[in-house]
C-alpha cells in the first residue's frame, strides 16, 4: 500500500514537471482540450491542491503522533565530566572517618549513563483530548483536499464554458455582421437603380458599423476567456485552445430535496464544520485534564564510574509518579473557560455552515431550473425570429416591407440566438455549481488513471460496505 502511495506521487510529480518542462513549446501553438485533458491539467499544476495535500500529509503525522504517545518512551543519557573543588578540603582516608590532616580538591572525571522508560496511566483525558483533536484535524484536511479537487472542478468548468460561450458570442456577432453586410448589398443594389432611397443605405451602414463594434468586444472577450482558460490549466498566456466540447443541454433528474439529502450526507464543508466542533471537544478535555492527577509508570537504569565510559556502580528503580496541579491562580480554570467558548463557535459554525449550504443549493437548484425553462423558450424563439427575418427580407426585396422590418428582424434574430446561447451557459455553469454545492466527489483523473488496481479495491471496498448496511438494516 505505501509503495503504491509512492509510485502515485511520483508518476504525479512526473506528469508535472514533464508539463513545466514542455510549456514552451506550447507557447503560439494550438491545443486541443476536452474538459477532461482541462481538469487533468489543472490538477497536475495547480498549487492548491498540492498545499491541500501537504497540508493532510503534516496532520497524518501529527495524529499518528498523538496516538502514539500512548505507549512507552525510552529515553537515555550520558554525562562525562571533570570537576572539582574550588577550594583545598580536608581530606578522610582512614575507615574510622579521621582527619588525616591532608587538603586536596578531589579533581577527577566522572561517567554515567542512564535508561530510563515510562509509560501514561492515567492523564485525566489530556491524552485522550489530544488524541481527539489530532484525528478531527487530520479528518479535516482530509476533506479539504476533497474540497480543493472540487472547487478546482468547478474552476475549470466554469472556465471552459467561458471559454465556450465567447466563442459562441463571436460567432454570433460575425453572423450578425455577414447578414447586415448581405442586406447592404442588397440596399445598395436597390438604391443604385432608384428603388430605395438614400436613408435605407445610411442606416444599413450605421447598422453594420454597430454590429462590427460587437464583434470586436466579442473577439476581445474571447482572447480574456481563452488567456484565462490557458492560467487555469498552466499553459503560456499566448496557447490558441481548441475546445472539443459544446454548451448542450443534458436533463438534471434530481429534485430539490434529494439535492439537499446529498449534501447533508456530502458536502465537505458539512463535514468540515462537524471535525471543527470535534477538535473543540478534544481541546475542552485537554483544558478540563489541567486539574486531574497525572499518572505514569517509571523504571531506571543506571551507571557511574570515573572511568570511561562509566559503566560500573549499577543501580535501578521502578515507580509510580503523580503530579497534581494544586493551585495556579486560575489559570486552568481560564483555559476551561476559553475551551468551552471555543465549542460553542464551532457549535454555531456548523450551524451557520447548514443553514449556508441549504441556502447554496436552493439558489442553484433554483438557478438550474430557471435556466432550464429559459433553453426551450429561447430555442422557439430563435426558430420564430429566423422565420421572421427571412419573411422580412423578402418583403423587402418586394418593395411591401421596409428597410427597418429587416433591421429590426436582424436584431430579434440575434438577440434571440444570444438569449438561446446565454440560457444554454447559464444551466451549465448551474448545474456545475448545484454539483459543487452539494458535494458530488470529485477524483483526480491522474491518480485515477496511474492506479485502476485501488480504483478495483475502492468499488470493492464500497460494494462490500454496501452489503454490510443492507444486513444491519435488516437486523
Amino acid at each position: 500500500m505505501y509503495r503504491n502511495k509512492l509510485t502515485r506521487r511520483f508518476l504525479a510529480l512526473s506528469a508535472a514537471l514533464s508539463l513545466a518542462l514542455c510549456q514552451s513549446a506550447f507557447a503560439g501553438e494550438t491545443v486541443e482540450l476536452n474538459l477532461d485533458d482541462a481538469m487533468q491539467r489543472a490538477f497536475q499544476t495547480n498549487p492548491t491542491v498540492s498545499i491541500a495535500q501537504y497540508e493532510l500529509d503534516s496532520a497524518r503525522a501529527s495524529y499518528n503522533a498523538a496516538r502514539q504517545s500512548r505507549g512507552v518512551s525510552i529515553s537515555a543519557s550520558h554525562t562525562t565530566q571533570r570537576g572539582g573543588y574550588d577550594d583545598n578540603v580536608i581530606k578522610k582516608t582512614n575507615a574510622a572517618g579521621a582527619w588525616t590532616g591532608e587538603y586536596w580538591k578531589n579533581i577527577g572525571n566522572k561517567h554515567s549513563n542512564s535508561l530510563t522508560a515510562s509509560l501514561p496511566i492515567f492523564t485525566g483525558g489530556k491524552l485522550s483530548g489530544t488524541i481527539k483533536q489530532a484525528k478531527a484535524n487530520y479528518q479535516y484536511n482530509e476533506v479539504g483536499v476533497q474540497r480543493t479537487y472540487n472547487e478546482m472542478r468547478s474552476t475549470v468548468t466554469n472556465g471552459y464554458f467561458n471559454m465556450l460561450q465567447a466563442d459562441n458570442m463571436q460567432k454570433l456577432s460575425a453572423e450578425s455582421v455577414t447578414r447586415l453586410e448581405d442586406h447592404l448589398k442588397n440596399v445598395q443594389a436597390q438604391y443604385d437603380v432608384g428603388v430605395v432611397a438614400k436613408v435605407d443605405v445610411l442606416r444599413s451602414q450605421v447598422e453594420l458599423a454597430n454590429a462590427k463594434q460587437t464583434l470586436i468586444q466579442a473577439e476581445n472577450s474571447y482572447q480574456v476567456a481563452e488567456a484565462n482558460m490557458n492560467k487555469i490549466v498552466g499553459l503560456p498566456m499566448d496557447t490558441d485552445l481548441k475546445l472539443d466540447n459544446l454548451l448542450v443541454y443534458n436533463a438534471y433528474d434530481k429534485n430539490m430535496d434529494e439535492c439537499l439529502a446529498y449534501a447533508a450526507e456530502h458536502r465537505p464543508e458539512l463535514m468540515q464544520a462537524k471535525y471543527g466542533v470535534d477538535a473543540a471537544k478534544g481541546a475542552l478535555m485537554v483544558a478540563r485534564s489541567g486539574h486531574m492527577p497525572q499518572v505514569a509508570a517509571s523504571a531506571s537504569q543506571a551507571w557511574s564510574d570515573t572511568n570511561w565510559p562509566g559503566d560500573e556502580n549499577g543501580n535501578w528503580g521502578v515507580g509510580v509518579n503523580v503530579t497534581l496541579n494544586v493551585f495556579d491562580t486560575g489559570v486552568t480554570l481560564s483555559k476551561i473557560h476559553g475551551a468551552e467558548a471555543d465549542l460553542k463557535k464551532a457549535q454555531e459554525t456548523y450551524r451557520d455552515t447548514v443553514d449556508s449550504v441549504n441556502l447554496d443549493v436552493r439558489s442553484n437548484y433554483l438557478g438550474l431550473r430557471e435556466a432550464e425553462k429559459r433553453i426551450s423558450t429561447t430555442k422557439l424563439a430563435v426558430e420564430q425570429a429566423d422565420e421572421d427575418y427571412r419573411i422580412a427580407q423578402l418583403r423587402y426585396m418586394s418593395g411591401v416591407g421596409t428597410n427597418t422590418d429587416v433591421l429590426d428582424a436582424q436584431v430579434a434574430l440575434t438577440q434571440a440566438k444570444t438569449n438561446y446561447t446565454q440560457a444554454l451557459y447559464d444551466y451549465n455553469t448551474s448545474r456545475t455549481a448545484l454539483e459543487t454545492s452539494i458535494g458530488v466527489p470529485m477524483t483526480n483523473p491522474v491518480q485515477v488513471k496511474v492506479t485502476k488496481a485501488e480504483k478495483k479495491a475502492a468499488k470493492t471496498e464500497a460494494k462490500a460496505e454496501k452489503a454490510a448496511a443492507k444486513t444491519e438494516e435488516a437486523k
